[in-house]
């Protein structure tokens, strides 16, 4: 399980990228989208399918880059709503998301008692 310390943002670009960029190319889409790639926050990219995603964070000390492929099926966001640019998302999100969990049909659960009375 993949964990984010809670101050840590997850930023996930709406608009597909061209998953041969690495470190600077990467941190140039950041610049791009009107971000500061070097505020410690990640910055998430797909490529057109969704089946190819990484993760670009600046540390501190240097560059960290993290990629996953699927094998089978693809990356789901939320639904969007408007011309965002970007989604911020939260580090159980940016977990589940990486565990492939399919945020169209996943929704918040919440515990209703049913009546007991009998009519």
């Amino acid at each position: 399980m993949l964990s984010l310390p809670p101050t840590w943002r997850v930023f996930v670009a709406v608009e597909p990228c061209d998953m041969r960029r690495s470190f600077d190319g990467l941190a140039g889409a950041v610049r791009a989208l009107g971000l500061d790639p070097v505020s410690g926050h990640v910055y998430l990219f797909f490529n057109r399918r969704r089946r190819l995603a990484k993760a670009l964070w600046f540390d501190g000390s240097g560059w960290c880059l993290l990629s996953k492929r699927l094998e089978q099926g693809s990356f789901q966001l939320p639904r969007l709503s408007g011309d965002e640019k970007t989604v911020a998302i939260n580090g159980a999100a940016f977990a589940s998301l990486l565990a492939g969990i399919d945020f169209t049909v996943a929704r918040r659960g919440w515990f209703r008692a049913e009546s007991t009375s009998r009519r």
